[in-house]
């Protein structure tokens, strides 16, 4: 337990302070949580190099179980609309992270034997796909307002042109699309620390 302890820190700071840095706006289509979200994936890959995928998934579980307890206090805080997490926010953000990083463990590992770059890069890619996918899918599509039906996400499918510039879609997908953009981004960016951290914790592993 001692030797994945500060993957277990690192991934509950991270959700952490995603789910706070959620609350505040980035521009017109991005919150800051886009930013330090995507570090989760990192922590993962780290975890899954160094130690193994079981051990990596018992990260992943340490950061659902933060993501659940932060989504379950927001719920409980009142803001200007209303809770500051509905709970159809909560069911979509703990599926994703949980579907997402699961299948980024599963896609690492089978990766593992080949060159250093491509299990973190491609794992990282899909699993964050289907993190974007998942989570604005459920928590904002008109199509699945039976989940909560009190919840009005009726400003989320404004038909407006695709970032600004493309086709007319609902708000949520351009959310989506930038969201998704800073995840390639930083996949690609993140080989980087992976390369050094791994280098410097595998010498000391038994």
């Amino acid at each position: 337990m001692t030797r994945i302890l500060p993957g277990i820190i690192a991934m509950a700071t991270v959700v952490l302070a995603s789910n706070i840095l959620v609350q505040y706006l980035w521009g017109n289509w991005l919150t800051l949580g886009a930013f330090t979200y995507p570090l989760a994936f990192l922590v993962t890959d780290v975890m899954n190099r160094v130690y193994g995928a079981a051990m990596a998934r018992r990260v992943v579980l340490a950061g659902f179980v933060t993501g659940l307890a932060c989504s379950l206090v927001g719920t409980q805080i009142m803001g200007e609309f209303g809770p500051l997490v509905t709970w159809r926010v909560a069911l979509a953000s703990g599926t994703a992270f949980l579907v997402a990083q699961l299948a980024d463990v599963a896609i690492f590992d089978r990766l593992r034997g080949g060159a250093w770059w491509r299990a973190p890069l491609v794992s990282t890619l899909i699993g964050s796909a289907l993190d974007t996918a998942l989570f604005f899918t459920i928590a904002f599509s008109a199509a699945l307002s039976f989940v909560e039906p009190g919840n009005d996400v009726a400003w989320a499918n404004e038909a407006l042109p695709l970032l600004g510039l493309g086709p007319v879609a609902p708000l949520w997908a351009s959310l989506a699309l930038a969201d998704w953009g800073v995840k390639l981004s930083l996949a690609l960016i993140a080989l980087i620390p992976f390369r050094l951290i791994v280098a410097r914790l595998l010498p000391r592993v038994a």
